[in-house]
């Protein structure tokens, strides 16, 4: 008995001493927890603390979705931390640790795994994705291009068409498309350009809808890894797969690119990237979002094309995608009434967290969205810098 009392009140003294650390910790980002800004945090589950210390922003966004706090702008409190770069916190967690070693003795993206991610995340019901996307349903930022773009439906429309320039479309281009969503490019592409379009994706659910939208057009849509692809292509292109190529797999994907593109051919790629090269993917994100995924950088993606493929153009569109998952979360918020049934509650707080804390990184520039333009020694240069 006197044993398990003095255990209680060790276990006490360490969450008032895990308390004490992380109030002190979030007041040095502006954060006060239980405060009355929209950026403070109101914490329902005492144990927040401890586990927060112990499984860093793992432990944050499983508290969360568990109901332990909650904040009135979950986007602004990330941002606070992120400012605050408080997210050196979890550089030492053993558990980020051992994923990081994990990172670097397998190939978390080979052919094996190509397409874990397609049925954890993108085959979880076509249903979600049409509720909160565009009606031509493109998962990746949108191009708020200026004040006459005012809905999403337009700034995708607008992304669109900014690829097809930078690539140079016309009529009967032979393009293929790495990761081609459920169809988006595919169809504008055929349908305004009468370019014959290629895609593959290794998500079954959006072969399904592509192949349905794209219905009588010049476009092929199959599941396929992208280290599957042949033939040869008047332009390469991918919109939001190298976030899931991984750092063991850049050069191999520059290659394929090599591989399939014309002599005087053009490629492209759109994908969100970090100011800081890394071998995973930020552990809670990992767990319940994108498994696999690593964010590349300039740095890696350079290397990766290095004699193969020269660099013609580069953009940073970014903090487009803050206002692009501002729009996709009011959509879902929106739908929540008629998808509540399916997924539940624990998946609703799962998903507001994933939309407002990727928010929050593109707002404070911890994340980028770009988009690179390349082609081959030899060939001319392009006319890709568009606006």
């Amino acid at each position: 008995m006197l044993n398990d009392a003095a255990t209680v009140l060790r276990h006490a003294a360490d969450h008032r001493k895990s308390e004490a650390f992380v109030k002190e910790l979030f007041g040095k980002a502006g954060i006060t927890i239980g405060g009355s800004a929209l950026h403070d945090l109101v914490v329902h589950d005492p144990r927040f603390y401890t586990r927060l210390l112990r499984d860093g922003s793992l432990g944050l966004g499983e508290s969360y979705m568990e109901c332990w706090w909650d904040a009135p702008h979950v986007d602004q409190l990330v941002c606070k931390l992120l400012t605050a770069k408080l997210d050196v916190l979890v550089r030492h967690n053993y558990k980020l640790i051992a994923h990081t070693l994990k990172a670097k003795l397998l190939n978390l993206q080979s052919v094996a795994r190509a397409f874990q991610v397609g049925e954890q995340h993108y085959d979880i019901g076509n249903e979600l994705y049409e509720a909160m996307l565009d009606r031509r349903m493109i998962y990746t930022c949108a191009y708020w291009r200026d004040e006459t773009v005012t809905t999403l439906d337009a700034a995708q429309e607008a992304k669109l068409e900014l690829v097809c320039q930078k690539i140079g479309i016309k009529e009967g281009m032979r393009v293929l498309e790495l990761g081609c969503g459920w169809g988006g490019f595919a169809k504008y592409a055929a349908e305004k350009y009468g370019a014959h379009v290629t895609g593959l994706t290794v998500s079954k659910e959006q072969v399904k809808i592509a192949q349905e939208r794209c219905a009588g057009l010049p476009v092929e849509i199959s599941a396929r890894d992208y280290r599957e692809a042949s033939g040869l292509f008047d332009a390469v292109i991918s919109i939001g797969i190298m976030e899931h190529i991984g750092p063991k797999n850049y050069r191999t994907y520059m290659e394929v690119v090599d591989r399939c593109m014309k002599p005087n051919g053009v490629a492209l790629v759109h994908t969100i990237a970090g100011n800081r090269s890394i071998k995973h993917m930020e552990p809670w994100f990992n767990k319940y979002i994108f498994p696999n995924a690593v964010l590349p950088t300039i740095a890696t993606l350079g290397r990766a094309m290095e004699q193969l493929l020269v660099l013609e153009d580069l953009q940073n569109i970014g903090p487009d995608y803050d206002r692009t998952l501002l729009a996709w979360l009011a959509n879902f918020e929106a739908a929540w009434p008629t998808l509540s049934s399916r997924y539940g509650d624990r998946f609703y707080r799962m998903w507001r967290y994933y939309l407002l804390t990727s928010a929050a990184g593109f707002r404070v520039r911890y994340t980028q969205l770009f988009q690179l333009v390349m082609t081959r020694t030899g060939t001319p240069q392009p006319d890709c810098r568009k606006s």
